[in-house]
């Protein structure tokens, strides 16, 4: 066959198909009417994620900017002429005077609410004269303290708003080591960014803090100043840690170099929830001594276990004793949740509510034992009261009653030589009134005392007396 003829039949094969392609377009049955295009889906290439973006569309907009502003003694004013005999004492020519200056901090906070709760750190709000709120779609809200703890470094604010967005709990127990997760938070005060990592650790002690209840998740997604109190999620946009720390060769002052910290969701909002109902966290007690499980207790008592919570000693009359905990047991679950150390022991129970029952599995003489434990309340702490009044510091309080059955806050113990001391406060004391106003718990005097009155008259209950303190 020639060249001209074997291009003629690919001609015409050509031409038919083309031919073939426009009837099969225009004859036949209608085409169908065209679909809504379907909403997209997230980028992935041979079947890895490439693309967070659906995810923090939903999530963004529950992560808000928080200002602190903090009055604070500035320098002496100085006068132009002060120094100047002939000009002192002239009309006009006053004495050097302190200007008080402001200090603005930034942090990060979760809508964890519609109505408008928010949780952040501690530090973040702490000391503030107000506070502010920026969302995500720059409106602004003047917020309220609901409450705050700063051994755990969690405070919750509230603003006035309706339909909110906010995020979603996630179950941080859950969370695996190498789960991606990304932070949401307005870092060195440039606006909102979000960043990717995975969780490096779980059950971390930085000791940064106060370290009296630390039970932190590690990241390595990129944290710096000012995401503290912003939202560590999971790649369902839910929940799972408050971004609180950094640990940084720099200090405080320090950036990002992979190894940040989380609180776990589940322990922040059941923190959230006390600070929201009391005013303040109500720790719960088990009233044991212990250490934290190694190979040498466990080969001594002949136990096959490694993790967990060694119990030394059992206090008299506390709640594990009444449980039937024994010294020698070893706790290694709490709510059918695994253990691993007395610390986190300290952390799960130190953040449940007095009242609360709790499952608590042991190791008994190598055998599995299971014991519920109606939690009693811990005392008091110093800080508390330093929270509630300058004056009060040095005093322990706690919720109490005196010999008639009248509530209010009991006075359990004074430091010598503290403001409270010194105001005439005593141990035993009950304070039943502050300023002419009824009170019957510490939540209760904490809300009198948001508003910082200058002058505060206690009322107080000592033996069969009632006495007015007052405290300037």
């Amino acid at each position: 066959m020639s060249y001209k003829s074997f291009a003629f039949i690919i001609l015409l094969a050509v031409f038919g198909m083309s031919i073939g392609c426009k009837t099969n377009l225009l004859g036949g049955e209608p085409p169908a009417v065209q679909q809504q295009a379907p909403p997209p889906q997230p980028i992935s290439v041979e079947g890895v994620r490439t693309s967070y973006a659906d995810v923090v569309e939903h999530s963004s907009p529950a992560v808000v900017r928080i200002e602190s502003d903090i009055k604070t003694k500035g320098q002496m004013m100085q006068f132009p002429f002060g120094d100047d005999d002939f000009f002192r004492g002239m009309p006009g020519q006053q004495q050097p005077q302190q200007r008080p200056q402001l200090q603005r901090g930034i942090g990060s906070g979760v809508i964890v609410s519609a109505d408008g709760t928010i949780i952040t750190n501690n530090h973040v709000v702490e000391g503030a004269d107000k506070i502010t709120v920026q969302t995500n779609d720059d409106k602004t809200f003047e917020a309220k303290i609901v409450g705050t703890d700063k051994p755990s470094d969690l405070a919750v604010l509230k603003i006035e708003g309706q339909n909110l967005p906010f995020l979603t709990l996630g179950n941080s127990d859950n969370v695996r080591v190498g789960d991606i997760v990304l932070a949401i938070g307005n870092p060195l005060g440039i606006g909102q960014t979000v960043t990717a990592g995975i969780i490096s650790a779980k059950g971390r002690r930085t000791g940064l803090s106060d370290g009296s209840y630390e039970d932190f998740l590690q990241t390595d997604a990129p944290i710096n100043r000012g995401n503290s109190g912003g939202a560590l999620i999971n790649l369902n946009g839910e929940l799972i840690g408050i971004n609180s720390q950094i640990l940084s060769p720099g200090g405080a002052n320090g950036g990002n170099i992979g190894i940040g910290f989380a609180i776990p969701s589940d322990m922040a909002m059941n923190l959230a929830e006390q600070l929201i109902k009391y005013g303040e966290v109500k720790r719960g007690q088990l009233g044991i001594k212990g250490t934290e499980m190694t190979a040498d207790i466990a080969k001594a008592f002949n136990v096959d276990a490694q993790r967990g919570a060694f119990v030394s000693e059992v206090l008299p009359q506390s709640a594990a004793q009444k449980a039937g905990i024994k010294s020698g047991d070893i706790i290694v679950s709490v709510n059918d949740k695994p253990i691993t150390s007395f610390a986190e022991l300290r952390v799960k129970i130190g953040t449940t509510a007095p009242g609360e029952k709790v499952k608590l599995g042991l190791l008994r003489e190598g055998k599995p034992v299971s014991v519920d434990v109606t939690l009693e309340q811990s005392a008091q702490t110093t800080a508390s009261a330093q929270l509630l009044s300058p004056a009060l510091q040095g005093a322990t309080l706690s919720d109490g009653q005196t010999k008639t059955g009248d509530k209010g806050v009991k006075i359990d113990a004074i430091e010598k030589g503290t403001p409270a001391e010194q105001v005439g406060l005593q141990k035993d004391d009950v304070i039943i009134g502050v300023n002419r106003t009824r009170i019957q718990n510490i939540a209760e005097m904490r809300k009198v005392l948001e508003a910082k009155p200058p002058v505060m008259a206690l009322n107080v209950v000592r033996g069969e007396e009632s006495i007015y303190l007052l405290l300037r």
